[in-house]
């Protein structure tokens, strides 16, 4: 740890979406003085979607990236510190806790906000990551909408996929989906609805070989990994929903997380198993993952740690 350069700040937030970003604007406003690290990707997954239509407040809509700006600026205004950098490392053994920020600068804080959220999973085509953004997108959810009447695809085996599947079967014509195996991992009771479901056409064995279109999505190619055949169909959208990968691996020796890699709070609050130390936004939450979700939980986390350093000071 030697040479490394050091300083102490009394609340340390880690992530830069609508999680982290709310929690700074909160805690600037009780007077916390937050140091905000942006991380590897600054504004969160919101970046890399286009139109947010979902969030209230902006009746016309707004662009993903704008919203983040708006919600960084609100931050600034606050007094919050917002940098360039991302945690590498940390060491939570004993307080002040300590995280290293780019490998080289040591940081130690009274109290942590940890908001990195989660990363969709990709299915790596140069093709899907051309017209992400233009077609092709990791949540129905958010998309779906844009697509309504059209034919559009979906990957994924899983009660996500499932639950994507049948969300996008309520305004599309029809849903194409691709099992990689004879079977999918959803859950018994979401695979019979998704199968009594007229217009989803699920594809078993089936895998995605390549998104078509030059500037948007015009098809996809299906390849048959049984009978090794590929087919292409025209569909209007790509939805990837093969999971998520919460950002939460340099936490894994002190935080105690699930089966998934989320970190588990305490249900009801921000708290992680480590006092002082809070998450919120997508690394801790696989179930709702919106952004007013993310920004409700910042919301928590900076009124948690508020009333954590409040006490602390009162026993000294």
């Amino acid at each position: 740890m030697e040479n490394k350069q050091q300083e102490h700040v009394h609340l340390l937030i880690i992530g830069s979406g609508p999680a982290g970003y709310t929690a700074a604007i909160y805690a600037s406003r009780a007077n916390l003085k937050p140091v905000l690290y942006q991380g590897i990707q600054p504004g969160g997954q919101l970046t890399i979607t286009t139109e947010v239509e979902n969030y209230p407040g902006y009746p016309e809509g707004i662009q993903g990236p704008e919203m983040m700006v708006d919600f960084e600026k609100q931050a600034t205004r606050m007094g919050a510190d917002i940098r360039y950098g991302m945690a590498t490392s940390v060491d939570f053994s004993k307080q002040p806790y300590k995280v290293v920020i780019d490998e080289e600068k040591e940081i130690t804080a009274d109290a942590i906000i940890i908001a990195t959220g989660a990363s969709a999973k990709w299915l790596g085509l140069p093709s899907e990551q051309r017209l992400n953004g233009s077609g092709v997108s990791a949540c129905a959810v958010c998309d779906g909408f844009f697509f309504r009447g059209k034919e559009v695809a979906i990957v994924g085996a899983g009660d996500t996929a499932a639950e994507e599947a049948l969300y996008l079967s309520k305004m599309c014509s029809t849903v194409h989906m691709l099992v990689r195996r004879d079977e999918m991992r959803a859950s018994k009771v979401m695979q019979d609805r998704v199968l009594k479901t007229s217009n989803i056409i699920v594809y078993w064995n089936s895998e995605a070989d390549e998104v078509l279109g030059e500037n948007k999505v015009e098809g996809l190619r299906i390849y048959n990994n049984k009978t090794q055949e590929k087919k292409d169909i025209a569909v209007s959208a790509f939805f990837v929903a093969i999971g998520h990968q919460p950002n939460s691996a340099i936490f894994k020796d002190y935080l105690q997380l699930d089966e998934q890699d989320y970190i588990v709070t305490v249900p009801g609050t921000s708290r992680t198993n480590v006092e002082g130390v809070f998450a919120c936004g997508d690394v801790q939450d696989k179930i709702y993952r919106q952004a007013v979700t993310a920004a409700g939980s910042g919301c928590m986390a900076a009124l948690d740690a508020e009333r954590y350093l409040s006490a602390k000071e009162h026993q000294h």
